[in-house]
């Protein structure tokens, strides 16, 4: 009880706690945008539970990594070689993590084609996903991300506590956004070969990484905010056109 007193008026102890709820935030960015598109292959009345067990699960499931956090920064301990490269077990989950990103969003941008031509045939709207399987496959990548962070907010505080409240801030924030992302993508169907693409690049990179090439992550956020910035505008223009042509009309 006195250490949490000393670090609650320790300046130190709250620049580390911001720094890493920032960091939370921002590596939560990729898993958000799977949920959302997770949860639009749902129906409606489905995505907002779903959401919430998933999220949920996925804090509990980093709760108990961080009390296993002995063990998880002795991952990044080589493990094996192969071809004159040393991996850890962290370079593997990575790359798994990694290859099953590259496999899904394939799969997705795949069948989100296929599935608007049966729709413009068949004028009805397609669901291919159980929420069982989207709580899963929420908890598989959830559980590539917080080894992950978890390796990183270790270099950055030694204090349990910290890591405790980051996490906890960073799933909520994610909880709150979960919900709009996923309107937004519904209501914009071209947002969603976007977001796949954005999941196949995040993909790539965390394979990179386990091959122990490092990629900043400013690069990516920054392409794909460039990216959406591009979406946006064109977003924009076609509604103009489409007031236009109700104007034209009336």
């Amino acid at each position: 009880m006195d250490n949490l007193v000393a670090l609650f008026f320790d300046p130190a102890a709250w620049a580390a706690l911001v720094t890493l709820v920032a960091m939370e935030v921002v590596l939560g960015i990729d898993n958000l945008v799977f949920i959302a598109v997770l949860s639009n292959k749902l129906p409606p009345e489905k995505r907002v539970r779903t959401q919430r067990i998933g999220i949920g699960l996925a804090l509990v499931l980093r709760l108990l990594l961080l009390g296993t956090i002995a063990w998880i920064t002795r991952l990044t301990q080589p493990a094996f070689s192969l071809f004159d490269h040393a991996f850890s077990w962290r370079d593997v989950v990575l790359m798994g993590g990694g290859l099953f990103l590259v496999w899904k969003a394939t799969k997705e941008i795949h069948h989100n084609v296929s599935q608007s031509d049966e729709e413009e045939s068949t004028g009805e709207t397609l669901v291919g996903l159980t929420a069982r399987a989207a709580i899963i496959q929420i908890l598989m990548l959830d559980l590539v991300f917080s080894v992950d962070s978890i390796v990183t907010a270790v270099g950055m505080t030694s204090h349990l506590a910290i890591m405790y409240i980051a996490v906890i801030v960073a799933v909520a924030a994610m909880l709150f956004a979960a919900g709009p992302l996923t309107r937004f993508i519904d209501h914009n169907p071209t947002i969603i070969v976007l977001a796949l693409s954005f999941l196949l690049v995040i993909g790539m990179t965390l394979i990179a990484e386990g091959f122990g090439t490092h990629v900043p992550k400013g690069y990516i956020y920054a392409a794909m905010a460039f990216s959406a910035f591009v979406e946006g505008m064109n977003m924009l223009a076609r509604r103009a056109r489409h007031n236009r042509r109700l104007k034209q009309v009336v």
